[in-house]
């Protein structure tokens, strides 16, 4: 009878070891997770004028991504925009952009997740990402109004780093 509990016993011990590295395995299934530069030869920015510079990381966090995107705007100012959010559709506070205030994400399939932006519950941009079967880049197509109100439809690509 004293066989059994030792079986048990290992069994805990292993999943109490395996619970840590099913973080790592998530992050391992979201081909975003890393550092991604924008492309500007490769983007369209309509109306425009295109940011000057932007680099992106994105982090695991939970469920979700936590996104960090600095850059150089068309005017010579220096962005940050952050947010940190799961992929279940609710919203969640987004820092440091000029047309809303809260994200929310929802996955599509393993290769496109679509991100809500909104301005006091109103839905102004929507963004679509899509990651290249090789994963060395991804496109976001984004749809909505800028700061000006002006309706936009920009194809940005950004690069893996």
């Amino acid at each position: 009878m004293e066989f059994i509990p030792r079986k048990l016993g290992l069994a805990l011990v292993l999943l109490i070891a395996l619970v840590p590295m099913a973080g790592a395995w998530a992050e391992a299934s979201n081909p975003v997770i890393g550092t991604w530069k924008l492309n500007p030869k490769r983007s369209k920015f309509s109306p425009g004028p295109a940011p000057q510079s932007m680099t992106v990381k994105f982090e695991a966090v939970g469920e979700g991504v936590k996104l960090t995107a600095e850059g150089i705007g068309p005017d010579g100012k220096p962005t940050l925009l952050e947010y940190t959010a799961n992929y279940d559709g609710k919203d969640y506070p987004l820092k440091g952009s000029p047309v809303a205030d809260t994200v929310s994400l929802k996955r599509i399939d393993e290769r496109t997740a679509q991100r809500t932006d909104k301005k006091d519950g109103k839905v102004v941009q929507t963004l679509t990402r899509v990651m290249a079967k090789d994963g060395k880049s991804f496109t976001v197509t984004t749809k909505g109004k800028n700061a000006k109100g002006q309706t936009i439809h920009n194809v940005t690509v950004f690069e893996k780093q």
